[in-house]
């Protein structure tokens, strides 16, 4: 259990790395130059030995590789730098635009947990057969909607027509009931997917019968037998939805003005400012990380099975 611990931790540390060290790359491989393009106009009156001060003054002008290392150091005591255009500290950008954007994560990742387990049971509950192919297409039809689209197609159907949500000066939570759904429907189809098709596959396992034999009703099988049998396999994907809810936040916040990660994104690729943008890179790899290292270090708990196999390694 122990070297199990270890690699799961081995494994996320080198995931971080990787995800430093590309978008890094990445990162100073774009065309142009922020100090230039925020100090390099004629109303500032700057000359060129004055803009070299500048760029020695936010480390601009050193090696690749003394970049990269200072970067690394950097971020390893907590330091993320300065933004070029807000001139401020990145880690004060990050404590403002982060929670809104964790709060619209995760709950857009409940709101999509309940709409995949309400398809699932519909499907398993449903006497007709009619309605069961046309509550399992559902899956496939959330999955292929964008997301800006949707957004757009919410903000038309509940603002507009049924002016059910204000579109201007909203309260704080009718502001947050659009960007949820918008978030929630695309996220809800794969789980959707996954947990239709363990439940069929473990309705076709010995114990089910058993359990019928002992005169239990099918919605019995399906909460006592059938229900903590297709968890781990959920689990793993819901640890990589929710990781990559950071990352939709972009799209989702800017199609409905919010204030968070998506819009702070936008404004540093708009201005090139890489410090803002290295350090979302890693707060958002950080958080596919954690994710997916609480997951597999929940395996063994959730599945005995699997304690003992690490057990007998």
């Amino acid at each position: 259990m122990a070297r199990y611990i270890l690699s799961k931790f081995g494994q996320a540390l080198f995931v971080l790395w990787a995800a430093f060290t590309v978008s890094f790359v990445l990162l100073q491989s774009l065309p142009g130059d922020a100090v230039l393009i925020k100090f390099q106009n004629p109303d500032y009156g700057l000359s060129p030995e004055q803009l070299a001060d500048i760029r020695a003054a936010y480390g601009a002008d050193g090696s690749f590789l003394h970049q990269y290392l200072h970067a690394v150091w950097s971020f390893l005591t907590g330091d993320f730098g300065y933004s070029l255009q807000a001139g401020v500290p990145v880690s004060s950008l990050l404590a403002t635009n982060l929670p809104p954007s964790l709060l619209l994560a995760a709950l857009g990742f409940a709101v999509a947990t309940l709409l995949a387990v309400l398809i699932a049971i519909a499907c398993n509950l449903s006497g007709l057969v009619w309605l069961r192919g046309l509550i399992q297409s559902i899956p496939s039809l959330f999955i292929s909607v964008p997301t800006f689209w949707l957004g757009i197609m919410l903000i038309q159907i509940f603002s507009f027509r049924l002016r059910l949500v204000p579109v201007i000066n909203p309260g704080p939570w009718e502001g947050l009931f659009l960007p949820i759904l918008t978030v929630a429907v695309p996220i809800s189809a794969p789980l959707a997917q996954i947990l239709l098709k363990n439940i069929d596959e473990v309705l076709t396992r010995p114990f089910v019968p058993v359990a019928r034999a002992k005169g239990l009703s099918h919605a019995k099988v399906l909460w006592r037998h059938v229900a903590k049998n297709t968890l781990l396999p959920v689990l793993t994907v819901a640890g990589l939805l929710f990781g990559e809810l950071i990352a939709s936040a972009v799209i989702t916040e800017t199609v409905f003005g919010l204030n968070g990660i998506g819009g702070l994104t936008k404004q540093a690729v708009d201005s090139q400012d890489v410090a803002v943008l290295q350090a979302i890179v890693v707060v958002a790899a950080t958080a596919f990380v954690v994710i997916n290292l609480v997951v597999d270090l929940l395996y063994p708990v959730l599945d005995p099975r699997l304690k003992i196999k690490l057990g007998a390694a």
